[in-house]
């Protein structure tokens, strides 16, 4: 796209089914590596990615030639087929229904970078639930507490 001039930075955050600690040792990096390449294939800048056993948090710079919705659909499906493949855990892998996806400004994006490289830290002072809802509220994002982890 000729003269098209973005800057859209969004970290998307989705889990396991079911909350499970299934990402665990080379399989989590492993994935990382994965979903990585993934994000670069589509022509979008992966800023940083990590997380714990039950979830994900990716910051993307997103080109504007891609919905997030399709790329979140093509990361998951993709990841758990290879994941399922790969056999890195017992029984079939499978992640959550939905994600979370929330936008910053340039100006943010070192916090969110270190934020997510520090993800072992945040979590041991509040679940993924936690950190979730906490999120979702920041963002001023409504939400019905009986679906959001189904």
């Amino acid at each position: 796209m000729a003269n098209t001039y973005t800057q859209i930075h969004i970290q998307v955050v989705f889990a396991v089914k079911g909350r499970e600690y299934l990402l665990r040792g080379p399989a989590r990096q492993e994935l990382y590596r994965y979903l990585s390449t993934i994000v670069q294939n589509y022509g979008h800048k992966l800023l940083a990615i990590d997380g714990m056993a039950d979830h994900v948090h990716l910051l993307i710079g997103l080109r504007p030639t891609q919905a997030i919705s399709d790329l979140v659909r093509e990361m998951k499906a993709s990841s758990a087929q290879w994941l399922n493949s790969r056999q890195f855990m017992p029984g079939r892998f499978e992640w959550q229904d939905g994600y979370g996806a929330f936008s910053y400004s340039k100006d943010a994006v070192p916090n969110v970078i270190d934020y997510i490289r520090n993800q072992k830290e945040h979590h041991g002072m509040r679940t993924f639930a936690e950190e979730y809802r906490a999120m979702l509220e920041e963002f001023k994002i409504e939400y019905d507490d009986r679906y959001i982890f189904t």
